[in-house]
């Protein structure tokens, strides 16, 4: 139980980050300053905060035209979503 207590302390702080790193960008965007790197974003996104950013992207209008960075994205989320389901499957003794 305490696993997975701090799991979600984690998760909501690096989406909570996430965000807001993703959100700095678009308005440095706004403002032609200068840019968070895809890498950052992306590694964000693979510590956890790809669901803030996916809601993100369409909630601001940033980043939705970009590619390979939306597919990378999703292809992060995707793979986030397969490790939670097999580690809860395996915890339960469904594998």
């Amino acid at each position: 139980m305490a696993f997975w207590l701090a799991l979600c302390g984690f998760l909501l702080a690096v989406n909570l980050a996430g965000g807001l790193v993703f959100v700095a960008d678009k308005r440095a965007a706004v403002a032609d300053r200068r840019r968070v790197p895809e890498r950052m974003l992306l590694t964000l996104a693979a510590l956890g905060a790809s669901p803030a950013m996916i809601f993100l992207t369409s909630r601001i209008r940033h980043k939705t035209r970009k590619e390979p960075f939306r597919t990378l994205l999703r292809a992060i989320l995707g793979v986030q979503i397969v490790a939670i389901a097999v580690y809860g499957a395996n915890a339960i003794g469904l594998i």
